[in-house]
């Protein structure tokens, strides 16, 4: 019986089980954007094995704003969810209200990457060029801050195409139900919450 009722529920939904052109385009897309992240991971590590690198913890101060921007981020995955969820339920009201919390917590990551570039700079001597002490001169401030700012890039990228969205969405055009638009948006915004969680881990934790 149960099997059954979710037959009914998949054929109701029109784009269960369908990879639109533009959701293939953004995969494609996504995993060609991985590859330049590995890249800046990659040399991150060996130049990191090949050096005697700074402990990340202690050079910058702790984890414990970079540990909430990584919980602001997962957050703003959930309400991405719900918001698509929203969308296929015809909920517009919630569709919207999701949308513009995961907006904001894209935001509010940016504001706070701007804090903590500041504090490294002003506080800790933490340089694109140098670092304090003469520590891994050059390569701890560089790698950090390429691939930090890169990953930045992308969330300010996702923000822009969610406000976008965010007025499409309040103009009517998704009240019918039609959410493939969202999703193609949604998995651009997880993609940067999963790149993230994995530049914490290497740069912040390792």
């Amino acid at each position: 019986m149960s099997g059954h009722q979710e037959t009914v529920t998949f054929k109701e939904d029109a784009q269960f089980g369908k990879a639109s052109p533009g959701k293939v385009a953004m995969w494609i897309f996504l995993v060609t954007d991985a590859m330049s992240f590995s890249g800046f991971l990659m040399a991150y590590g060996i130049l990191r094995a090949s050096h005697d690198w700074p402990n990340p913890v202690d050079a910058l101060g702790g984890v414990a704003l970079s540990g909430f921007m990584t919980f602001l981020l997962i957050c703003s995955s959930v309400s991405m969810v719900l918001s698509i969820d929203a969308c296929k339920r015809k909920d517009r009201e919630g569709m919207l209200r999701w949308l513009g919390i995961t907006i904001g917590g894209g935001i509010a990551f940016l504001l706070m990457q701007v804090y903590e570039y500041i504090h490294l700079v002003n506080d800790l001597g933490i340089k694109f060029t140098s670092f304090k002490d003469g520590a891994a001169t050059a390569l701890f401030g560089t790698t950090f801050y390429n691939i930090t700012a890169f990953h930045g890039l992308h969330v300010f990228t996702g923000v822009c195409y969610l406000i976008w969205e965010y007025v499409r969405a309040r103009s009517g055009l998704y009240d019918n139900g039609d959410y493939n638009r969202l999703e193609i948006a949604g998995l651009f915004w997880h993609f940067v919450d999963l790149v993230w969680i994995l530049v914490f881990t290497f740069v912040y934790l390792l």
